[in-house]
């Protein structure tokens, strides 16, 4: 029994438990059967729980397809509510991805991957994961509103800013396969960010300096 596990009321166990075989159980029938194919009823089945008991744990089949989106968000928002605030908020937004990324479970890069490649193969769920991505970024600029000192303008655009560097690090990561699991992950981000200056200001028709990658392409690419 893995540690978060042992101190829980056992309650709270079970309900963790069943959250993660139903998670696990979909994201496997999904990318073997295929989304569409595959019913609440067969995914209950499979776990041996009643669809009232899925309906207590996800609100919806797109919901736990998307799981391992959901954990890692959930995670960070609640990182970014306790995270110091006291020099540029962009870093600071980083930082805290890299520590919410560094206390994801073991299994958590594969499981991402898999729902990163089956959001991009179904239209209802790429646009469920659009929906829950403008979630979330309102979710982090209510949580930094009143305590980063930045008006809610550049606030906003921060966290835009965040994502959208975040977003293209998923691309990547995705189109090759999420190669190097999670450290080739957090290679791309470092990559990515480390760009975001370098887009700000590029000029279009303009080549990239020499040995560095253009704006939004990674090195290797």
């Amino acid at each position: 029994m893995s540690d978060d596990l042992r101190e829980l009321p056992l309650r709270e166990r079970k309900k963790l438990r069943t959250r993660r075989a139903l998670a696990e159980t979909a994201l496997r029938l999904f990318t073997e059967r295929g989304y569409d194919a595959t019913t609440l009823d067969d995914l209950c089945d499979a776990v041996e729980v009643s669809k009232r008991t899925f309906f207590r744990t996800y609100r919806s089949k797109e919901d736990v397809a998307l799981a391992a989106d959901s954990e890692l968000w959930s995670a960070y928002v609640d990182r970014v509510a306790a995270v110091r605030l006291d020099g540029p908020l962009l870093e600071a937004l980083r930082a805290a991805l890299d520590a919410t990324l560094d206390a994801m479970d073991p299994d958590w890069d594969r499981r991402f991957l898999a729902t990163r490649e089956l959001a991009e193969a179904v239209p209802v769920l790429r646009s469920h994961s659009l929906g829950y991505c403008q979630d979330t970024t309102q979710a982090i600029v209510e949580t930094l509103a009143g305590r980063s000192g930045v008006d809610e303008m550049r606030l906003r655009l921060t966290v835009e800013i965040f994502v959208a560097a975040w977003h293209t690090v998923c691309l990547h990561w995705t189109a090759r396969g999420g190669q190097g699991d999670r450290e080739g992950l957090t290679g791309i981000i470092e990559q990515t960010f480390a760009l975001i200056p370098d887009a700000l200001t590029c000029t279009a028709g303009t080549p990239s300096p020499a040995g560095r990658p253009a704006a939004g392409r990674p090195a290797g690419d």
